[in-house]
């Protein structure tokens, strides 16, 4: 059973460095812990859950900033710069899950361990999560309810509309300047006053 908490509020320290990688974090973070992906999406409220919001807002970012790469014969200038931000962002994910495992009572000898199983989850994720944008609708809905693991067909319902919601995120963080996400700046749904999350991709 998941342990019922806010995980994520440890990321306030993130936010007080004014790198741009530590402002698109921050945004992630905020993201993820909008209430009405816990109250209206189905997602339980748990370690687990807000693990895995973390997880679906992180691999938008990935996915933009991958975007950025180089095509075959004509590199981009703001690749490596991407790459940069990319690892940068994967790497406070990992620092942050040291943070939470040390809040919850985790005892230091076995956070390493601890860490290490998170990193990979959260990789294992992310790579399941590309897999299935690619695959389609279908596949990216199924993707999420096996991360979510809720009973009684609770699952496949929030998997659906999360997947919806995702393929908005990407499509909306696609149509954002690089030169304003290598500046820090970031839009996600729900990010303007009076505006839910689930406005535009119900």
């Amino acid at each position: 059973m998941g342990r019922s908490l806010n995980p994520l509020s440890s990321l306030s320290l993130w936010r007080r460095d004014d790198t741009s990688a530590t402002k698109l974090y921050g945004a992630i973070v905020a993201q993820a812990r909008l209430p009405v992906f816990y109250q209206g999406f189905g997602v339980p409220d748990t370690l687990e859950g807000r693990f895995l919001m973390l997880s679906l807002h992180l691999f938008a970012t990935l996915h933009r900033l991958k975007a950025e790469g180089p095509k075959p014969g004509e590199p981009k200038p703001g690749e490596p710069k991407a790459l940069d931000l990319a690892q940068d962002l994967i790497d406070r994910f990992g620092a942050d899950m040291e943070t939470v495992l040390r809040e919850i009572g985790v005892g230091d000898l076995s956070i390493p361990k601890k860490v290490r199983g998170l990193a990979a989850s959260g990789a294992s994720l992310l790579q399941s999560y590309e897999e299935a944008l690619a695959e389609g609708d279908e596949a990216l809905a199924a993707a999420i309810a096996h991360a979510l693991q809720l009973e009684d067909g609770a699952s496949g319902a929030a998997g659906r509309r999360l997947a919806h919601y995702l393929k908005g995120v990407v499509d909306l963080l696609q149509a954002q300047d690089f030169a304003a996400l290598s500046a820090g700046e970031m839009r996600f749904p729900g990010a303007i006053p009076g505006e839910e999350p689930g406005d535009d991709f119900a």
